[in-house]
């Protein structure tokens, strides 16, 4: 057992190389008991890579990793764990077939036993919920859960392994700003037991918020350390991306024709989400229409069918004035509607398909591309070429495999590929979710030239800071409705809160 002076991890100038790109550069940090270190930086950074060599998953080319005084063997997650290291990674790794209970206890009882103890470890895995306000039922299924839910699954793995220090990677890169507020309530609990916690995180002010120290990496190197309480979101901004960041400025709106529209829309319900019930929505050129609401109330229904992938129910929609039928994502992208998807790793790319593969994906068929039924692969990496230059995308070649990319990246090369040449309406869903401040920054300028071009933005987001800075006018979307449109600065990031959590949305929805 270490003293509270003492560190209880220490990290001593760790080096990662992945051939010739160095991911960490000699890097070095210590955390002690009960305190909480934030890590920022840019997307590609090297955050996750130290994080990784700390938990195991990879190994160091130079380096030394010590827990409560012990080093740590490389390339061993079971050493790290029996140490009381635990890590909840950006991206969950539960059995969704599986009951909470089975991924909390899954490979720690007894390798002699025949059965797993489920009283005693149901009985465990309450107690550890009530006393860090992680509320989850141990028999449901990982499926039925939310994303929030999940992640309380997630930290209930480690707690329930006995974990003295916690690493969160992007922890609320998925997490509604309620789930967030939530997350960091249960953080403050784990800190006053004692544990400590690295949190990794790209976002400003929770940083801010929830940490006791600072360290920023840029281009795998440590480019500085700050005491939270003694610096400010500028100056940690201008770290991580080695310059002063500044917001793109948004002109005045020059309102164009309607370019299109749903009229009483109704859709079949969606996996996870309300179906559209009676929806009216008019989008116009030049106008980023912004639309928040807590994940599930229907965003998903909308955004498919805006991209295809959903056909009305009942209702009219129609594009540039004409009614649409048998509607298709084909018919949507021949009709100038291009999308920017929810989850760039699950709908947005294939992870094992070159970056060249990826951006032809949805007009491989094209003139462009295609030569009598047979591939133009000179085009497609020229193509892919001109979108890595002109969207200053990190990447070896066309060739390389797209899941090597950085999220801000791919973000990138997804946000190139939707808005050439030049598309007549945008779904822009969640467009900088798990982006870095410079690349946040980078998405919203290239979005509001689109604007400038006469494109009509459909910009869905659970980012309220997002929508006000965007938005020409705002909308809510509550239980497959949404609301009457609001003006840029109308209603406060209180009154969009509240309209939400459902109150105000019955007449709202009515005069929309």
């Amino acid at each position: 057992m270490t003293s509270d002076s003492t560190p209880v991890l220490r990290i001593a100038n760790v080096t990662k190389r992945f051939g010739l790109l160095v991911a960490n550069d000699s890097i070095s940090l210590e955390l002690g008991k009960g305190e909480v270190v934030a890590l920022l930086g840019e997307n590609g950074a090297g955050k996750t890579t130290l994080m990784n060599i700390l938990f195991g998953h990879y190994v160091a080319d130079e380096g030394t990793v010590e827990a409560f005084g012990r080093m740590l063997p490389p390339g061993d997650p079971r050493a790290a764990l029996g140490a009381g290291v635990g890590m909840v990674h950006q991206h969950f790794t539960l059995a969704d077939n599986m009951t909470v209970l089975e991924n909390i206890a899954l490979g720690t009882q007894n390798p002699w036993s025949w059965r797993l103890d489920r009283s005693g470890a149901r009985a465990r895995i309450r107690q550890l919920a009530t006393d860090f306000g992680l509320a989850v039922d141990p028999d449901r299924q990982i499926a039925a859960l939310s994303v929030g839910e999940r992640q309380r699954v997630e930290i209930l793995k480690a707690l329930y392994r006995d974990a003295r220090v916690l690493i969160l990677d992007e922890p609320t890169a998925v997490l509604t700003p309620l789930e967030t507020e939530g997350l960091f309530r249960t953080l403050k609990m784990l800190v006053a037991r004692g544990l400590s916690i690295i949190f990794i995180s790209h976002k400003l002010n929770e940083v801010m918020a929830v940490s006791d120290r600072v360290l920023v990496l840029r281009g795998g190197r440590l480019a500085g350390e700050r005491i939270t309480a003694d610096t400010t979101r500028q100056e940690l901004a201008a770290l991580m991306v080695g310059r002063e960041v500044m917001s793109p400025p948004v002109a005045p709106v020059v309102r164009g024709g309607e370019l299109l529209s749903l009229d009483d829309v109704s859709t079949a319900a969606r996996a996870g989400g309300s179906a559209l019930d009676h929806v009216s929505l008019r989008l116009h050129g030049g106008v980023i229409t912004g639309l928040a609401g807590v994940s599930g109330n229907g965003q998903a229904a909308l955004a498919a069918l805006l991209a295809g992938a959903l056909a009305p129910s009942a209702g009219t929609m129609r594009l540039a004035g004409a009614a649409v039928s048998d509607w298709s994502p084909r018919k949507a992208l021949e009709g100038g509607i291009a999308r920017i998807p929810e989850d760039r790793h699950a709908v947005g790319s294939i992870g094992d398909m070159s970056v060249a593969e990826n951006v032809i994906a949805e007009r491989y068929r094209s003139a462009q591309f295609s030569r009598h039924g047979f591939m133009d692969w000179k085009a497609a990496r020229a193509f892919a070429e001109e979108l890595i230059r002109d969207y200053d995308v990190k990447c070896p070649s066309p060739d390389a495999r797209i899941r090597l990319l950085s999220g801000g990246n791919m973000q990138k090369l997804i946000l190139g590929r939707a808005l050439y040449p030049d598309p007549v309406v945008i779904l822009a869903n969640q467009p900088t979710r798990g982006l870095d401040v410079g690349a946040v920054a980078y998405v919203h300028r290239r979005l509001l030239e689109a604007r400038g071009r006469g494109a009509a933005i459909l910009l869905i987001s659970e980012d309220l800071d997002e929508i006000l800075a965007l938005s020409d006018e705002v909308r809510v979307m509550f239980k497959g409705k949404i609301s009457e449109p609001s003006p840029r600065g109308e209603r406060s990031i209180q009154q969009l809160g509240e309209l939400m959590a459902g109150h105000g949305m019955g007449e709202a929805a009515d005069a929309a």
